[in-house]
């Protein structure tokens, strides 16, 4: 089969021959049609993610495709099922034998590209906005790069969870992609002052207090301008550095104002607690079949062009979600 193979970290991946996967006790061989594309990708090629693998590897975290054979102890019957699931690495390529407990049966009417966008994306905004800072209908969340990958997916989990939504984003193209997902006030970073337009969109409103809620993938001093329009209590889910940046927490701050600063780490979290995140798959999974979860595509690239993906996150070009196809017939 084909795949993109990282022999070494900070070299971009490389198209490769391999053997096909073959199917162990409990697991189960994937076609793989698509494969989701994310910032993590380019962390984990850098040498830089939390969980590095072996040398050499095959990158991608997030798969769709179709069962093509089964290991002992496996159903025969799952052949042929559309599925999905996350992986620790593997995905791009033609097919990954993985344990049959992982896959997820694809919801009817749901493409492979819309599967393959939907999992770490979703689940890390639900579970992150639901589980872990507990958000309340009512309340006010501020999302930031909220036209990215896991942006946009916060901008509608907020509203499915009957939050009040601040999104910030950087220039009017990408101010109006959060604003077509449900944003209710959106904030052009790169023209406005976060902290004072939140302010003052907070006093218009009879959010006297500040933003409940602040979801932030971006950092540095995107991070730091959230910490002065919080209301008291709130709570700051940090969900990853995509400037770059790894924010100093002033504890003053937080002391002052009660406030706390929660870490995400989707991968871990669905390890650390599984009943939550089988209750929760089944949440995203019920919101993506009857429409109140609509993934956005922006841009497939081959299996050849997987590097020009990598690029686009790196330079934050990249807006909503990027799939890389990774069969010929894959749509």
């Amino acid at each position: 089969m084909r795949a993109m193979m990282c022999e070494k970290f900070g070299v971009a991946p490389v198209m490769r021959t391999v053997d096909d996967p073959q199917a162990g006790p409990g697991q189960v061989v994937i076609d793989i049609y698509a494969c989701g594309v994310n910032f993590a990708d380019t962390l984990i090629i850098a040498g830089k993610y939390q969980q590095q693998p072996d040398i050499p590897f095959i990158p991608g975290f997030e798969i769709a495709g179709v069962v093509a054979s089964v290991g002992e102890g496996v159903d025969a019957a799952v052949i042929g099922q559309r599925v999905m699931a996350m992986v620790a690495n593997g995905g791009f390529a033609e097919k990954i034998a993985l344990d049959a407990g992982r896959i997820i049966p694809i919801p009817d009417g749901v493409a492979f590209t819309d599967a393959a966008a939907f999992q770490i994306t979703y689940g890390t905004s639900w579970f992150a906005l639901k589980y872990r800072a507990n958000v309340r209908a009512g309340e006010v969340v501020l999302v930031h790069g909220a036209a990215g990958g896991v942006g946009v997916t916060a901008v509608e989990c907020a509203k499915v969870l009957g939050a009040n939504v601040i999104a910030t984003a950087g220039g009017p193209e990408k101010c109006e992609i959060a604003r077509q997902h449900g944003a209710d006030f959106v904030i052009d970073y790169k023209t406005e002052n976060i902290t004072d337009t939140v302010k003052d969109i907070c006093q218009r409103h009879g959010w006297k207090a500040g933003v409940n809620v602040v979801y932030d993938p971006v950092g540095g001093d995107v991070f730091n301008q959230s910490l002065r329009c919080v209301a008291p209590g709130a709570r700051l889910l940090v969900i990853g550095f995509a400037s770059g940046d790894v924010p100093q927490i002033p504890a003053n701050i937080l002391l002052v104002k009660n406030i706390a600063v929660l870490g995400f780490y989707f991968g871990a979290y669905l390890d650390q607690n599984p009943e939550i995140a089988r209750d929760g798959m089944s949440e995203l999974l019920h919101n993506l079949a009857v429409g109140h979860l609509t993934p956005s595509v922006s841009r497939q690239f081959s299996l050849d062009d997987v590097s020009q993906a990598f690029s686009a996150l790196r330079d934050r070009s990249a807006t909503s979600k990027m799939v890389v196809l990774c069969r010929e017939d894959a749509q």
